[in-house]
Formats: C-alpha cells, sequence, structure tokens
C-alpha cells in the first residue's frame, strides 16, 4: 500500500521538480513510512510513499518495464498478481521483482488500458510512457484507492490525497459551495466533484489519458444493474452454494501478503462472517481489533467478546469516549479532505492507530455486506413505504416503521399521526429512481439553511437531489425497489463516504491497508444477479448470508437486531473538557471570518446543544457540518497547517532523473 503524486508538463528547472514532488510527497508520508522514491522526465514528474506489505526487498517505487520506456507508481494490491505473472511468463515477459507493481506495467505493455478487466483488486495507478509523452492514470472498480487531480495553470498535477496539492507553487484552494449544497444532502459530493473548487477525482472503474493535446475519461467498470427477468438465482441452495465459492477464494486472495494480516471483529454479522471464513481458509492464531464506547447506545462489546471467545482469536480492544472523539475530531477531518455530517469516521481512525500500535499493517473488513445484501435500514423503509403507499390512508402499515428505529425515541414511541408527518414526504411517488432517498436527503438538506447568505445566493438555483433524480431516470428504469436503492448506496454512500472518510482515510492516516473481500468485483456481480427476496426478505435483511452462516456463528450474532454503527455527536463536542480549538472553530467571529455560514442561525444551534433540549438527528448533523467545513476551510483555505521543515521531509530511496529527455532549464 502507498501513495503516490506526480505532475504533468510542469515547466521548472531539475532542482525544483524535486524539491515540489519531495514536498507533495510528504504531505502523504502516512501512506507509505517505508520508503520513497520519484522518477523525472522532460515532460513528467512521478513519486510514491510505499507502506511494503508484497515484495518487502525489492518492491521500490517508481518501476519501469524492461527497456524503460514505461514508468510506474502505483497504490494498492493487485491480489490475483501471482496468477497474471503466469501469464505475462508465457508470453516471454521477464521480471526483475516478485511485486505486483511490476506485473501491472507488463499488463499494461502487452495489453494497454484493457488489462485493468484483468485485475483482482483496490488500486490508484500513475503510468507514464515516454514514447508516447502520455500518462495514464487508473482506479479501481469501486473507489476503494482514492486519487484526485487538478490542472495549475498549464500544470496537471495528480495524487492520492488532495493536501499533496498544497505543496505545488501556486495552488490556492477554494471551497465549492455547489459541492458544499451536495454534501449537506448526500454526506458527499455528485460526480467526480470535491469539496474544492477544480479539484476532481478520477471516477471508481474509470482511467485518464492525459497528454499535451487532450486529456479523456474512459469507464471500464460499472455496477450491474439487473432487471427482474435477468435473475440468475431463485433458490437459497443454489445462491449460497455460488456465495461460498466466490467468497472463499476471495478471503484466499486478501491473506496474500508478506506480513501479518489482521481482522476487524465489531461484533456485527459481516465481520464476523470475514473472520469465520479467514479461520475456515487458515485456521491458525489470527490477531482481531475492536472499539467499543464509553456510552452504551453505542456500545457493541458483549458481542464482540462473544464473537472473540467463539473464534478464540487473539485479540486486542480499545474504548472510544465522547472526550477521544473531540481531541481526534480535527485530525479526521485534515485526513477526510472533506465535510463530514457524522463522527463515526473518528473510532475507525483510532482503531486503525491500535492496529498500527500492535505492529499490523494489514486487516480484513466487512465494508460492503450491507451495501449489497441490503443490511441498512433504508432498505427496508423504503419496503414498507412502497407497501404503504399502495393504501396511503393505512392506519397500520406505517407502524411497521417503528421497528427499525428503537434507539430514536422520536419514532420509537411515535403515534401513527407522528410517523405519517415523519416518514409520509412524497409517499406515492414510488416511480421515483430516487424514492428510497427522498425523504432521507429532503431532511438532510435542511443543513443548507445554515448557509451565509453569500453561500445561499450561490447555490439558490441549484437543486442536487433533482440533479440526480434526472441523471437516474433512464439508467434506473423498470428496476425493483432494492436494486435502485443498493445503486444510490454502491455509487454515492459507499464509495464517496464509507470507502473515504471511513475507510481508505482512517486507515492509511495510521499506515494501515484495508482489505474488503465483499467488495470483490465477482461478489458485487453475483450479488446484482439475485433475486431481491434472497437479500431482504420480509424485513430479514442479509437473508442469504444468515442462511449460510446457520450453525457457523452463535444464535446471539446470526439473529442479533441489526444496530447501526454510530458515535456520539452533542456529547463529544459540549463538555467541560471541549478541547479549545472547538469553541474557536464555531465562534462567532471564525464563522464570519471564513463566511460560510451565518453566525446567527450557528449561535441559536450552538445554545440547543449547550442547554440539550430536544435535539433530532438533524440537529447533531447540523453541528458536525458545520464544524468539520470550519475545520476544512482553515486547514485549506486558511494554510494552518505548519510548514514542512527540514527534518520533516520523506527521505528519497530511489531518485531516478531520465537524463535522455529531461530538459534543464
Amino acid at each position: 500500500m502507498c501513495g503516490i503524486a506526480g505532475f504533468f508538463n510542469f515547466n521548472q528547472n531539475t532542482e525544483n521538480k524535486i524539491t515540489t514532488l519531495r514536498h507533495m510527497l510528504t504531505r502523504i508520508k502516512h501512506r507509505g513510512p517505508d520508503e520513497s522514491g520519484i522518477y523525472l522526465s522532460k515532460n513528467i514528474g512521478l513519486g510514491s510513499v510505499r507502506l511494503s506489505i508484497v515484495d518487502l526487498a525489492t518492491g521500490t517505487m517508481p518501476l519501469s518495464n524492461s527497456n524503460k520506456s514505461l514508468w510506474i507508481v502505483f497504490n494498492g494490491e493487485i491480489f490475483n498478481h501471482i496468477e497474471l505473472r503466469e501469464e505475462l511468463l508465457a508470453k516471454n515477459y521477464t521480471f526483475k521483482t516478485n511485486s505486483d507493481t511490476e506485473v501491472i506495467i507488463h499488463l499494461y505493455e502487452e495489453y494497454g488500458p484493457e488489462f485493468l478487466n484483468k485485475l483482482n483488486g483496490q488500486f490508484a495507478i500513475a503510468i507514464w510512457n515516454k514514447t508516447k509523452q502520455e500518462l495514464f492514470l487508473a482506479r479501481d472498480r469501486v473507489g476503494i484507492r482514492p486519487l484526485f487531480y487538478t490542472t495549475v495553470g498549464d500544470s496537471f498535477i495528480f495524487a492520492s490525497e488532495i493536501k499533496s496539492f498544497l505543496e505545488f507553487p501556486e495552488f490556492s484552494p477554494k471551497i465549492s459551495a455547489k459541492a458544499l449544497c451536495e454534501y449537506f444532502t448526500f454526506w458527499t459530493s455528485l460526480s467526480s466533484n470535491t469539496a474544492f473548487e477544480n479539484v476532481l477525482e478520477v471516477p471508481p472503474g474509470s482511467y485518464m489519458m492525459i497528454n499535451t493535446i487532450s486529456k479523456t475519461i474512459k469507464s471500464y467498470w460499472e455496477l450491474p444493474i439487473k432487471k427482474p427477468n435477468e435473475y440468475e438465482f431463485h433458490t437459497v441452495k443454489e445462491a449460497a452454494e455460488e456465495f461460498e465459492s466466490i467468497f472463499t477464494d476471495a478471503i484466499k486472495l486478501r491473506l496474500r501478503a508478506d506480513v501479518p494480516v489482521a481482522a476487524y471483529l465489531s461484533g456485527g454479522l459481516d465481520s464476523s462472517i470475514t473472520t469465520a471464513f479467514i479461520k475456515k481458509v487458515t485456521p491458525d492464531s489470527l490477531r482481531t481489533f475492536s472499539i467499543g464506547f464509553t456510552e452504551k447506545d453505542f456500545d457493541e462489546s458483549s458481542f464482540q467478546n462473544t464473537a472473540q471467545g467463539y473464534f478464540k482469536t487473539q485479540h486486542s480492544s480499545i474504548t472510544c469516549s465522547p472526550k477521544d472523539i473531540a481531541t481526534n475530531f480535527k485530525d479526521v477531518v485534515w485526513h477526510s479532505e472533506a465535510p463530514l455530517l457524522r463522527t463515526a469516521p473518528t473510532p475507525m481512525s483510532m482503531l486503525a492507530k491500535s492496529v498500527r500500535d500492535h505492529n499490523i499493517k494489514v486487516v480484513i473488513t466487512g465494508e460492503g455486506a450491507d451495501e449489497l445484501f441490503g443490511g441498512y435500514n433504508i432498505f427496508k423503509e423504503t419496503k414498507i413505504k412502497h407497501f404503504w403507499a399502495k393504501d396511503p390512508q393505512s392506519k397500520y402499515r406505517p407502524l411497521l416503521l417503528k421497528k427499525l428505529y428503537p434507539y430514536i425515541p422520536q419514532i420509537s414511541k411515535a403515534n401513527n399521526t407522528v410517523l405519517k408527518l415523519f416518514f409520509g414526504y412524497k409517499l406515492t411517488e414510488t416511480a421515483s429512481p430516487i424514492y428510497s432517498h427522498l425523504l432521507r436527503w429532503h431532511n438532510t438538506s435542511r443543513i443548507n439553511n445554515y448557509f451565509s447568505k453569500d453561500y445561499k445566493e450561490a447555490t439558490k438555483d441549484y437543486s442536487p437531489i433533482a440533479e440526480l433524480e434526472k441523471q437516474l431516470k433512464t439508467k434506473l428504469k423498470d428496476c425493483d425497489y432494492l436494486t435502485k436503492a443498493q445503486w444510490i448506496e454502491l455509487n454515492l454512500f459507499m464509495s464517496k463516504y464509507l470507502l473515504s472518510s471511513q475507510g481508505d482515510r482512517m486507515a492509511m492516516a495510521n499506515s494501515i491497508e484495508g482489505r474488503y473481500p465483499f467488495l470483490d468485483h465477482r461478489i458485487i456481480e453475483f450479488c446484482m444477479k439475485l433475486n431481491p427476496d434472497l437479500k431482504l426478505n420480509g424485513l430479514n435483511e442479509k437473508y442469504l448470508l444468515k442462511k449460510v452462516m446457520k450453525s457457523k456463528l452463535p444464535e446471539s450474532i446470526l439473529n442479533r437486531p441489526k444496530q447501526a454503527y454510530r458515535a456520539p455527536i452533542q456529547s463529544a463536542f459540549f463538555h467541560e473538557e471541549s478541547p479549545p480549538y472547538l469553541s474557536k472553530m464555531l465562534s462567532e467571529e471564525k464563522i464570519t471570518e471564513f463566511g460560510v455560514f451565518n453566525s446567527k442561525h450557528v449561535n441559536k444551534l450552538k445554545n440547543k446543544m449547550v442547554l440539550n433540549k430536544q435535539i433530532s438527528e438533524i440537529d447533531n448533523m447540523a453541528i458536525t457540518a458545520v464544524l468539520s467545513t470550519q475545520i476544512l476551510y482553515d486547514l485549506f483555505i486558511n494554510k494552518s497547517i505548519p510548514k514542512l521543515l527540514a527534518n520533516d521531509l520523506v527521505i528519497l530511496t530511489k531518485t531516478i532523473i531520465d537524463e535522455s529527455d529531461i530538459k534543464t532549464n
């Protein structure tokens, strides 16, 4: 696992190019503390910081093909690199390393961009074609590994994280009002947008070609969309057999490493399944890690203890308090590089640090199972609302919704009238491609009311919900209710929030590589072929998984009520021991100075939080959104980050200057 950065068409002398690239890499050295290297030629600079996991001895980057016409830096893992190496050896390719990086460059040499379809992995790739003077960038199918780009003058720059751009001359970031409007609706941005104007991400499942004439983006993989007449599995037995076969192989591939591999064990179904399959593939001792909470409403420690006792793993657990969240939240925003509406990434960062403190570099996790197997309450909510919409005046159908949110008193204790007011928004618009999320986004978008006059003016004619509905009207036509909802969760929430703010960024902030067997593209393609009843049977989520794991897990875990992963907000940000930066970022002075929010509205929300009176979920999301955006502005726009000193800079273990192709000014 690594971090990469580079530039194309940067007209500076060699010394300045080296300094710039070294500074860019230093900002992301947490992604690769073991080694770093650069390659420079006339029009290109490529850099890498490396977390050594596969081929510890000879896998240093940048790396070239045999005749040095292609150069690569790479962030990620290609899990089937052994099989692909055999294919290339049969075609008479030779290798000087045992790394998956060298496999990639020879595959590109042989097949061009089509090689991406052969990869089973998680990756961000940059390859320079010296002969064509062309840069190739690519990202894995579902966006597990990040890859951003922007332009400064005539220069094109890219990196694993946006903070690298802060070290490029004349890069001046600006918060995008339009993107904030999207974040405060969807929890993320649409398309390739980020929170910053003119800073974009390479879309998941896509590649770019950049030269002096053009920049082109092409898709090589999309989430499969199946209509009801295209389902391939109709019985539990045949679906279970197929899942077990694919998932076992996905686990085997993700256990490949030249360092120990551990697993998260949260006490939920997903992590218990991954742990069970790991133990099935390799019965050896397994290290597992979990996190609990001092506040019982968020804590799952009892289930974690049950799972650990059942699997007999070598287990380590830490506990997160509201104070811990407040203390670490600023760093979490720095690594997320985006507004946040939840504090949930903070405990994930603490958990990753615990893994690193135990000298582990790789951890297997259960992300993706909820999205693929109907695990979220929003899927159940959508099913109930479709049922309710057939008889909108029913007194009994909306009562089913009370079962979904026992941890939200306003819902669990609500009467029929309140439920209709809360959940009845656009109830009968079931034909909408985004029906499943209309209510949630409508509620979340209230956060936009906290915008300042200038930001409201900048977004007054823009409706993110209408924009997305227009985009998906044709794409999701004739799909069943669950496929539509899953498409949204997988393409928006999972890729751009869950895998980013809670996945890659929190793990790599602590130099930890997360691996996700449920996100093996074969599992994804299998799940999208399933009849919805095999995923959500009645209101029984993850139906197929539970059938597969019957008698293979403790009953208390197999059939436990779904508990959404959450973390404290109000108690974290408003207590006597809150760190000074919190009150500073929420002060009227800073709110006014940054100009994103209306200080009177924010003050009113702060007072409500302090008094602890009838605080809603929207209130909690709003205060988190305001605080995280203020921190983001301070770090990236005000550049309140410490300047890099000589002692901070990465040590270049490999420096290649292509004298045959370089122009020294």
